[in-house]
């Protein structure tokens, strides 16, 4: 069983940064892609940003431009690193894995912005 693990979530001024990371535990074999979905209350389920096995990146159009993801070659690690944070960037930042046949979920981490 494949366990996902996210750290760095808080509370930080609008402005400020945060970085987030995300462990994986459990097999790693036929990733195809890790990457950083966040929900608001009352909203779906969004994505931030897309790491692909080939090293492509993707990012949702909120945050193009002030966040960055990155993770090793093995894609045993995957970080998100956020910055400008906006009040509009509060929610519960999700690690997802995507491997061929299935994906897995993290618990989620907090991040709060405030004005």
């Amino acid at each position: 069983q494949v366990q996902l693990v996210e750290s760095g979530g808080g509370l930080v001024q609008a402005g400020g940064s945060l970085r987030l990371s995300c462990a994986v535990s459990g097999s790693t074999l036929s990733i195809e892609a890790m990457g950083w979905y966040r929900q608001a209350p009352g909203s779906q389920r969004e994505l931030v940003a897309r790491y692909s096995s080939g090293g492509m990146t993707a990012y949702g159009e909120s945050v193009k431009g002030r966040f960055t993801i990155s993770g090793t070659n093995a894609l045993n690690t995957v970080a998100l690193q956020m910055n400008s944070l906006k009040p509009e960037d509060t929610a519960v930042y999700y690690c997802y894995l995507d491997r061929s046949i299935d994906g897995y979920w993290g618990q989620g981490t907090q991040v709060t912005v405030s004005s």
